[in-house]
């Protein structure tokens, strides 16, 4: 029996240019051009100064468990052999507040901790690649 296709990503103009940076192993969030304030999930007007002119800009892609759950049950019948995985909320290191959702991968979920240091890594989820956090030591390496 062939493996299920995993479920499609919609790809919208509002957010082609996500999918374009992360096919590139970018991270790309909305930026506001006027006063620096990151903006996820996207907007098209910045929430701390109301300003429309808000542009894609690559992030460092280190960050920290902010949040996070152990997935058991699939919900589409590509992830029947991939349960349990975690899902996390990461808080990017360009700015407090800024969170990003993705796979954990890498660790188990007796060894995750809230504040733990993770790095940003590239998966392929059909015909797409797409971001998910490994965690790293303080230092920045793998750990």
């Amino acid at each position: 029996m062939s493996q299920p296709a995993p479920p499609p990503i919609i790809e919208d103009p509002f957010t082609l240019y996500f999918w374009e940076g992360s096919a590139a192993h970018q991270l790309l969030i909305m930026r506001c051009q006027s006063c620096g304030t990151w903006i996820h999930l996207p907007k098209p007007v910045c929430r701390n100064c109301q300003s429309m002119d808000v542009k894609p800009e690559p992030v460092s892609g280190k960050g920290t468990v902010y949040s996070f759950t152990e997935t058991y049950k699939a919900f589409h019948p590509y992830f029947v052999d991939k349960v349990p995985y975690l899902i996390a909320v990461i808080e990017l290191a360009e700015q407090p507040h800024l969170h990003f959702q993705s796979n954990l991968v890498g660790v188990t979920e007796a060894d995750v901790e809230f504040g733990m240091p993770v790095q940003v890594e590239w998966a392929e989820f059909g015909d797409k690649t797409i971001p998910v956090f490994r965690p790293v030591t303080r230092e920045g390496t793998v750990a």
